[in-house]
């Protein structure tokens, strides 16, 4: 689950991670009205979409407004914001398609001597949350890994215990950190990873985490992930969830107890089992067609569930085909067939389906799309459903 910036600042506050003064406004006039009330010479008004990249980012109408504005009095907050809300925001992380700003967030100016880059994730390899810094602070991250790997530094840490002070020393080392921003480096990097532990991050990231002529380290940026499977132990975070920020479908999906992640290809997935529906994108990308979503009904999914997983996938209007590949274990091959069968009738298929089953009762769940109207391609295996499909969408 993600939350904007303005959100991550304020639990950021909360677990002692130093933040500057900032107002969340949803209108030019309240814009002004922060400005004023933050009091400094300067402030930035920033967009809030669940992306990255806002500061290189633009609206399409209108390419010169950027989606992060330095303002050196009310009237250009008030105008940035007014070029920002209710206007697509694109960035390298939205599509050309972009984001509609519908809050902006008004924050206090900055003496910043340093930007670096601080995001903490979990680790499969070391089983352990690391945290990784670099002095290129501002740049993202994706081009560094790529370009410089080198200046990335590592910390995998104990949950349990956090971050030690020996590897703060080590990192302090690296980035070059002295004098006076030691202290301060000590206090914020202990800070934030005793926060991705208490809230069960995926991901939180400060980008461009800056020292500031004083030596105080700031987060002046705020990305944070949460691991939805957490959720229960935080009914309070759910407050933060923004629906207009998410895919209508996802919300769907996830009111219906479905794991779906929409795509920008033609072929739509419907598979029961994470990895397996992970393969069966890879191998329709191998034989050159393009997923449209990733979806996983489940060990446990019934009928009900199926049939509006593919109520979900025949809405969306760059569907041109279905592929089914279901090995069934706990789902029954008889539970996809009769959903199939439900949804031809309720739903309706415009658009070709190919079907591969295999596993429990798969002779009867055969048979039962065999005995049925509905207008199907089936496949042996894997392979030879990835191709039907493929050559059935060209």
């Amino acid at each position: 689950m993600k939350i904007h910036e303005y959100q991550g600042k304020e639990l950021f506050r909360a677990a002692g991670v130093p933040v500057l003064e900032g107002i969340m406004v949803t209108s030019p006039d309240e814009a002004a009205a922060a400005y004023d009330k933050l009091g400094g010479k300067i402030a930035v008004v920033k967009a809030q979409i669940h992306a990255g990249g806002r500061g290189k980012g633009n609206i399409i109408d209108n390419p010169d407004q950027k989606g992060v504005v330095l303002c050196k009095s009310a009237d250009e907050a008030k105008a940035a914001a007014a070029g920002l809300l209710g206007n697509k925001l694109v960035t390298i992380q939205t599509g050309p398609e972009g984001q509609t700003v519908s809050k902006v967030f008004v924050e206090a100016g900055c003496d910043i001597a340093r930007e670096l880059y601080l995001g903490i994730v979990v680790d499969r390899v070391s089983c352990k949350p690391v945290l990784m810094a670099s002095t290129e602070g501002g740049v993202e991250i994706e081009t560094v890994a790529e370009e410089t790997p080198e200046l990335i530094y590592k910390e995998a840490f104990d949950p349990a215990i956090g971050l030690e002070a020996f590897q703060i020393r080590k990192l302090c080392k690296k980035l070059k950190i002295e004098g006076p921003a030691v202290k301060s480096a000590f206090k914020f990097l202990t800070a934030m990873a005793k926060f991705f532990v208490k809230y069960d991050c995926a991901i939180a990231e400060v980008n461009p985490l800056v020292i500031t002529g004083a030596g105080e380290m700031v987060a002046l940026d705020a990305k944070v992930t949460f691991d939805e499977n957490a959720m229960f132990r935080h009914k309070d975070l759910e407050l933060l969830r923004d629906l207009s920020e998410e895919e209508e479908s996802e919300i769907r999906a996830g009111k219906a107890g479905l794991s779906y992640v929409k795509l920008d290809g033609n072929i739509a997935c419907l598979v029961n089992g994470a990895g397996l529906a992970m393969s069966t994108m890879d191998i329709i990308k191998y034989h050159g067609g393009e997923p449209a979503n990733f979806l996983d009904v489940g060990g446990g999914a019934n009928a009900a569930q199926v049939t509006e997983a593919f109520r979900i996938l025949l809405s969306d209007p760059s569907c041109k085909g279905v592929l089914v590949n279901i090995f069934g274990g706990i789902a029954r091959c008889t539970t996809i067939a009769d959903a199939i069968i439900t949804a031809s009738k309720e739903v309706g298929f415009t658009v070709p389906l190919v079907v591969r089953l295999e596993g429990t009762e798969v002779e009867e769940g055969r048979k039962m799309l065999e005995d049925s109207d509905v207008d199907i391609i089936t496949a042996i295996d894997i392979t030879d459903a990835a191709k039907k499909i493929v050559a059935a969408t060209a």
